[in-house]
């Protein structure tokens, strides 16, 4: 799991909780039960779920979870080995198209692997160009709506927050004029206001970030797969390995790069 997002929900919560444990502490009223509330939770969670169904078509719901799962996963945006593994793939290359093709099988990023595959089968520079870019594209469309997915979560939840909030309210007011009513409308206003809190903590503590935390592995793949392409048209050109790795290292942070071949 990406340890950095570990570290920011810890980080949040352990602030809000100990916000609430610091104003107990000093006397406040109520207690920890106060924030605890299945049914704002469930209007929230429910809400929010509901209206990702009414939005988006049931393929890319389904593939929600898997989108969730990509966020988690730690973040791998070192460059550094794919320019080292397409030096040595360009080595293999220049020995003729033989030892080329036997290459394939050992190459470690399938991306790469079918654009070194492309120039084995006689692909022109153009259309292997053309396939490449082509497929990064389409991957960040289809990330793009994984990334608005979680990011209309986040826009939900606190408007379903607000939902639960407008049936506490109506639940408390139309007791207010009974017996004891008076008495109940602190209480009745705090449990009204519970399903707020809770759709605003979805939001920013969870969804919204999740959504750019995506958005940002979006781009660093993105960025490792321009530099394959291009790794890719440098072996169909028989490059040397030394040209190809000054030509790659400008993918990479200078701390990366490496001159030899």
């Amino acid at each position: 799991m990406d340890i950095a997002l570990i570290i920011g929900v810890v980080l949040g919560m352990g602030a809000m909780i100990g916000s609430i444990a610091f104003e107990l502490s000093k006397g406040a009223a109520g207690s920890f039960g106060n924030f605890i509330s299945p049914a704002s939770f469930g209007i929230v969670a429910g809400g929010m779920i509901a209206s990702i169904f009414v939005a988006f078509p049931m393929p890319h719901v389904v593939a929600l979870g898997k989108a969730i799962g990509a966020v988690l996963k730690p973040a791998d945006d070192k460059m550094g080995p794919l320019v080292d593994e397409a030096v040595e793939v360009a080595d293999v290359g220049r020995k003729g198209a033989a030892d080329l093709e036997k290459s394939v099988d050992g190459i470690k990023n399938y991306f790469f692997k079918d654009g070194v595959q492309m120039v084995v089968d006689g692909y022109s520079l153009e259309e292997l160009t053309e396939i490449m870019e082509t497929r990064i594209e389409y991957r960040e469309k289809r990330e793009g709506v994984q990334q608005a997915m979680l990011k209309s979560m986040g826009d939900l939840a606190p408007a379903w927050g607000m939902v639960g909030t407008l049936i506490g309210l109506v639940l408390m007011l139309a007791g207010f004029g009974g017996e004891g009513g008076a008495d109940n409308l602190g209480g009745g206003m705090a449990a009204a206001l519970i399903t707020t809190l809770y759709g605003a903590v979805f939001a920013n503590l969870f969804f919204l970030p999740m959504a750019d935390k995506m958005g940002n592995k979006t781009t660093q793949t993105s960025m490792s797969a321009a530099l394959l392409v291009e790794a890719a048209r440098l072996i169909h050109q028989r490059k040397h390995p030394l040209i190809v790795r000054e030509k790659l290292n400008s993918f990479i942070p200078p701390g990366e790069w490496k001159t030899e071949g």
